[in-house]
């Protein structure tokens, strides 16, 4: 299964070394693949070197000074991470060309979108036993690093893996009535999942958590659950379907 986990739910490193060891007792179950993004680590480093932080459209705007500051930043959380997990190697995603990617928008400067997946160097890993664990950051078409978002780049590893797919947040899931804790879906088709964001119940920053599992379902993941990161305990009900909303197509 793969695992992308969100930097929100990284703020505790209490909370980021249960979640971690829970990643780690799955490994009798599955062969565990992890991809993380880090952005209130980036924010931190971006704000201590007086380097720009700008969105649009829920990309960070990256120039080469950010690209620089984002890729060391997300080296530093990688390697804490595997440590945390154990039994894990700490890769970027131009690592190999891991993550292969092609720029976005010129305009958002070093923003890249997924191409490409080295599938063959994750199965290695998984063969021997270790637990991948992926930055977003990826190769561009002329050796460049570019930053990539973490929820689709996860997508990408999971449609190129055919696996399925939790995406852990800081929220319980997709709600019909937010913040009914009863309207909670347990399971949503992509039709479903485009109708609600349509009708206006999937709103606000819902919109492209469901929009990453729609992508991962569309290239390739069998399912894609977006559960909560904040508490322990929950990635495995995620992985049974028992926690969080289940996509499927």
């Amino acid at each position: 299964m793969i695992v992308k986990y969100g930097g929100n739910a990284m703020k505790s490193l209490e909370l980021r070394r249960a979640v971690a060891a829970e990643i780690a007792g799955l490994r009798g179950t599955f062969s565990v693949v992890v991809v993380h993004g880090g952005g209130p680590v980036i924010e931190r480093e971006l704000a201590a070197r007086n380097v720009a932080s700008e969105f649009r459209g829920g990309l960070r705007v990256t120039s080469p000074a950010a690209m620089d500051v984002v890729e060391m930043a997300l080296c530093q959380l990688n390697k804490q991470l595997s440590q945390d997990i154990g039994q894990a190697v700490g890769l970027m995603g131009r690592d190999c060309e891991l993550l292969r990617a092609e720029v976005l928008n010129p305009e958002l400067g070093r923003v890249g979108r997924v191409t490409g997946v080295n599938a063959e160097l994750i199965r290695t890993l998984l063969g021997t036993g270790l637990t991948p664990v992926i930055g977003s950051v990826a190769v561009g078409p002329g050796g460049e690093a570019l930053n990539v978002n973490a929820d689709t780049a996860a997508g990408a590893v999971a449609g190129a893996l055919g696996q399925g797919i939790v995406f852990l947040t800081d929220v319980d899931g997709v709600y019909r009535a937010f913040p009914d804790p009863a309207s909670r879906a347990v399971q949503l088709t992509r039709a479903e999942a485009e109708e609600g964001i349509g009708a206006g119940w999937i709103a606000g920053g819902m919109i492209p958590k469901v929009q990453a599992a729609l992508d991962a379902l569309e290239r390739g993941a069998p399912h894609a659950t977006i559960a909560s990161g904040m508490q322990a305990g929950v990635l495995a009900a995620a992985a049974r379907g028992e926690a969080g909303t289940r996509l499927i197509p």
